[in-house]
C-alpha cells in the first residue's frame, strides 16, 4: 500500500500513544508499504520529540533515542517530497479555503500533488494518514482516501 503520513501520524512510530502499534506496522519495512512525507516533516518530528522530552511527557533520554531513530529512518524509510513553489501555492489556497494551519496546509498540498502525479502515471492512489480530525476532513474534501491512526488503538 501507499501512504502519506503527516507528522501527527508519523510521530506515533517513535513514542507510545494511541495508534502507535498501527503506525509502527505501517512503517515496518517487512510490510512493503511505500511511505511519503514532506521535507518539513523532519523539523516537525524532531521538534515534537524534543518538546516532549523537555516537558517531561517522555524521558529526555527516550526523546534523544527517538530523535536518533527518526533521523536514521528519515532517508531510509520515507520518500521525502520537497516543498516546491507549486506545493506552496496549493498550500496557500488550502489554508484559505480549508482554514488549515500553515504546516498542515503544506502537508496536505504535498499529498494532493503526489496523489495527482501517481494517478496520472496510472499508479494506485495514496492514503493520507493524520491524527488531526480537521486535516483529515480537509483531505477527504480534496478527494483523498484518509486514515487516522487514533482509530487503531
Amino acid at each position: 500500500m501507499v501512504f502519506f503520513l503527516d507528522s501527527s501520524a508519523l510521530v506515533k512510530r517513535y513514542v507510545v500513544e494511541t495508534g502507535s502499534a498501527w503506525a509502527r506496522g505501517v512503517a515496518d519495512a517487512t510490510a512493503g508499504n511505500r511511505i511519503y512525507v514532506t521535507s518539513i516533516t523532519g523539523v516537525e518530528i524532531v521538534s515534537a520529540l524534543a518538546r516532549r522530552g523537555r516537558g517531561g511527557s517522555i524521558l529526555a533520554s527516550d526523546a534523544a533515542s527517538a530523535i536518533a531513530a527518526f533521523r536514521a529512518d528519515l532517508t531510509r524509510d520515507y520518500d521525502q517530497i520537497q516543498v516546491t513553489s507549486i506545493v506552496l501555492a496549493r498550500a496557500m489556497n488550502l489554508a484559505e479555503t480549508r482554514y488549515l494551519r500553515g504546516y498542515d496546509a503544506v502537508q496536505l498540498a504535498a499529498a494532493v500533488e503526489v496523489n495527482a502525479q501517481r494517478l496520472a502515471a496510472g499508479l494506485p492512489a495514496l492514503i493520507f494518514v493524520s491524527a488531526d480530525a480537521a486535516l483529515n476532513a480537509a483531505a477527504t474534501a480534496e478527494g483523498l482516501s484518509v486514515d487516522d491512526p487514533n482509530a487503531h488503538p
